[in-house]
């Protein structure tokens, strides 16, 4: 009798086991999705900013990616303000350079892009798998679409947000909705991301709407446009080369 009432909770177990493990291939799936590996990727991000009380503001940057060498360059070509302003991200170390100053300052993935809710992370490739552990599964909806809503908790410094709650749709591995939140559980900013792009086998977000929660009103729209694969030189992954375009 013991054996017979053994097997189904042992069933339930292996069960849970397999769904945990499911959710896990989602998360290495969303950072497969936008990892470009051996294949270099350079695109424009157009970033337009609104806070209550104020003008619109545009950023435009340029986004230079090596995935593979764990390499990023981004270049600001707008606001004329901050033109030329960059960052460098070579594995572990990001450096912030200056034209006006003529110098490197050690950055952070984390820091926000000029005057905008957006951040370095958010136009580079994720990392969910590695910096995450999930909390807590359940389904849900994102307007009439059905998703899996998977809790996750920061497991690693370099993550930028101690916790995060994505929603992936059920019918293709594809982020709608993403919630950041502070270590106590405050809820720091929302981001949703309605339209994608196909690129060599790759799906990337072509809109992205961040709305900052601690500030009411402020929020900023990411587009992207002039997508390439095509090789880049390794002297763009440089300081020198951040210093070359400002002369």
């Amino acid at each position: 009798m013991k054996r017979r009432l053994l097997l189904p909770v042992l069933l339930v177990a292996v069960l849970a086991a397999l769904a945990a493990q499911d959710y896990s291939k989602i998360l290495k799936d969303l950072d497969t999705l936008n990892d470009f590996g051996s294949t270099d990727f350079t695109a424009v991000y157009t970033i337009i900013s609104q806070k209550p009380g104020e003008k619109d503001s545009v950023t435009q940057a340029r986004v230079f990616r090596r995935d593979k060498s764990d390499l990023f360059l981004i270049l600001l070509l707008q606001p004329e303000a901050n033109k030329g302003q960059g960052y460098l991200k070579d594995k572990d170390n990001v450096w912030f350079y200056d034209p006006s100053s003529r110098q490197f300052t050690f950055s952070s993935i984390k820091e926000n892009i000029s005057n905008s809710e957006a951040k370095n992370s958010d136009l580079t490739r994720s990392t969910y798998s590695d910096d995450y552990t999930i909390e807590k599964t359940e389904d849900g909806m994102v307007g009439k679409i059905a998703v899996f809503v998977i809790s996750l908790k920061a497991k690693t410094t370099d993550a930028v947000y101690d916790r995060l709650k994505l929603y992936v749709r059920k019918d293709r591995t594809m982020l709608l909705k993403e919630e950041a939140f502070s270590v106590s559980g405050r809820l720091m900013r929302t981001t949703l991301l309605p339209k994608y792009t196909e690129l060599n086998g790759k799906l990337l977000p072509s809109q992205i709407l961040i709305i900052d929660e601690l500030n009411p009103g402020e929020k900023s729209q990411i587009t992207l446009t002039e997508q390439s694969i095509a090789p880049i030189p390794d002297s763009v992954f440089t300081k020198a080369f951040l210093e070359r375009v400002n002369k």
